[in-house]
């Protein structure tokens, strides 16, 4: 599958986001710990929001821990809101139209999972999209196809309702084709001011998804650590495995959920998709 970071907060630098912690996205392209697959080789791309009306994106074809172009980039550059993504194809090309996450208008999504049979379903996914905005999907994944489905669904007015109504269509022809467990899914998305995480599958067994502890807590606890003090109240992660192991600096995501951060709040909600 994949794994995913999405940070929001004061300006970080991308290399001490992607890089430096013990557990970082660079480190578990290699040697993922809670991913089916210990290596995540097949792209990256990093998302972020700077001074342009949209966000910013870097994609390449490259792995992650091989990239020198990703590395230059990182040194320099630091954002208020980042999403970063390794991915693990389950069937597509490598190619960087295929690599998270992907852009519309202000909006970025990323996806941790599949489609299961997605060649079967992906007539009839493909013909459930606006057609104003089909024209612009410019890869082959089931990822963005997902994420046309919930722009068609109205994602840019009510995220969580958009994405169970596309959860709900992508469960309901799955199983029309006989498949019993259509969807596996970690999913962040943001228009730059509020991020949403998804975690459900059709199995009721989702990949892993976990959010930070409130740091002032954490600096309360740990003095001594200078990260801490590094980072606002207001800084917050969602990640698909812990960057690190300091004790209690990372909540799980229960099964069936949508967290939402919005500086620095954040509030949990059950998940459910919307039969079509």
């Amino acid at each position: 599958m994949c794994r995913w970071v999405a940070y929001s907060g004061s300006p970080v630098s991308l290399e001490d986001l992607l890089y430096k912690p013990a557990n970082s996205l660079v480190m578990q392209s290699k040697h993922a710990r809670l991913g089916v697959e210990t290596t995540n080789g097949d792209g990256i791309g990093v998302g972020w929001y700077g001074s342009a009306p949209y966000p910013g994106v870097y994609h390449s074809t490259e792995p992650a821990w091989h990239d020198r172009n990703l590395r230059e980039l990182c040194a320099q550059a630091s954002a208020g809101r980042v999403f970063a993504h390794i991915r693990a194809s389950t069937g597509s090309a490598v190619q960087q139209t295929n690599c998270h996450p992907f852009r519309h208008g202000r909006w970025l999504w990323m996806h941790n999972g599949l489609l299961a049979d997605f060649p079967t379903v992906k007539r009839d996914l493909a013909m459930a999209v606006e057609p104003s905005l089909f024209p612009l999907i410019q890869g082959a994944t089931d990822s963005e196809l997902f994420f046309f489905l919930a722009l068609t669904f109205g994602l840019e007015q009510d995220p969580r309702a958009a994405v169970a109504a596309a959860v709900g269509l992508i469960e309901d022809v799955g199983q029309r084709h006989g498949i019993d467990f259509p969807i596996q899914m970690t999913v962040a998305t943001t228009d730059g001011d509020t991020t949403w995480a998804f975690r459900y599958s059709s199995e009721g067994r989702s990949r892993s998804l976990f959010h930070s502890a409130d740091i002032s807590t954490l600096r309360a606890q740990y003095p001594d650590n200078p990260v801490l003090h590094e980072l606002t109240d207001n800084a917050r992660l969602v990640v698909s495995e812990p960057l690190g192991d300091l004790r209690g600096a990372w909540r799980e995501v229960p099964e069936s959920t949508c967290l939402v951060v919005h500086g620095g709040g954040e509030d949990l909600f059950p998940f459910s998709p919307t039969a079509p």
